[in-house]
């Protein structure tokens, strides 16, 4: 199986705290870390995790932070394919509470892939039984459409209306306003539109309600769920579960990021 992603890269520093600060106040981490992070990333990932390998099309920085990134995520078995870019790597800063909860704060402009990269190799998408598109210009999106199954996140919906291509799948969080879709946002419409909602599960038109997998151990963090959702809901349709079993699989590989600590998840045992 073959399967991708497109999007960001983001190197994120992690402080685990007992409580967010308020105006004015100071907060003491009692455990830092880095890694590289930000959606591309953490979907790639996860999709090693389930896969065995996937590539992602990227745009990282031209410097130390994004040769870092680069090498962390190819030993991680990720085939990292980026384009021309002169930019500094993106940053975050991530508060992570004592309930797991993250407060992310980004630090430059996102480095989106872009389409017409001559650097890029987009005709390796051809064969592509999947791909998840996280972000990238209008033209990186319609490279993406090569792929047998197009799943895209809501948080780029101008960018989805500006191509307008046939998604396969659109995948949002409904508790986020900037997120959420309606009716008539894009034409052509989606195939399956799917509407997150944590722990109360979500929804999926068509096919209803559905609901969210129970966490397998303590949380650490929530940072990274959202997107390990979509690409396990990625997965899964690559290898042509009906909707309900990939929407399963999904909320599984949600929740299982929301047990790991930062980008990482846990390994799931699949059927």
């Amino acid at each position: 199986m073959k399967v991708a992603v497109v999007g960001h890269v983001e190197w994120v520093e992690f402080a685990r705290v007992e409580e967010m600060p308020r105006s004015g106040g100071i907060v003491h981490a009692g455990e830092t870390w880095a890694q590289a992070g930000g959606g591309g990333a953490v979907a790639a990932l996860q999709l090693v995790r389930l896969a065995g390998e996937a590539t992602l099309f990227t745009a990282l920085g031209d410097d130390e932070l994004g040769r870092i990134a680069s090498d962390e995520l190819t030993a991680a078995g990720i085939t990292v394919r980026s384009g021309t870019h002169r930019e500094p790597q993106r940053r975050a800063f991530c508060h992570v509470d004592a309930g797991g909860e993250r407060t992310i704060t980004v630090i430059g402009e996102k480095l989106r892939p872009r389409g017409d990269d001559g650097e890029l190799p987009w005709e390796e998408l051809t064969r592509a039984d999947a791909v998840y598109f996280v972000s990238g210009d209008v033209a990186a999106l319609r490279q993406a459409r090569r792929a047998r199954i197009l799943v895209a996140t809501a948080r780029e919906l101008a960018t989805l209306k500006a191509a307008a291509v046939e998604l396969d799948v659109l995948v949002g969080s409904g508790d986020d306003e900037g997120e959420r879709y309606h009716p008539g946002d894009l034409e052509p419409p989606p195939g399956l539109v799917v509407s997150t909602a944590g722990a109360l599960g979500g929804w999926a038109q068509p096919g209803g309600p559905y609901t969210a997998a129970a966490a397998p151990a303590e949380p650490e963090d929530a940072y990274g769920c959202g997107d390990c959702f979509a690409a396990g809901l990625t997965y899964a349709l690559a290898n042509e579960l009906d909707i309900a079993d990939a929407l399963h699989l999904a909320a599984r590989c949600g929740a299982g990021a929301l047990t790991g600590r930062g980008v990482h998840a846990v390994e799931l045992e699949l059927p």
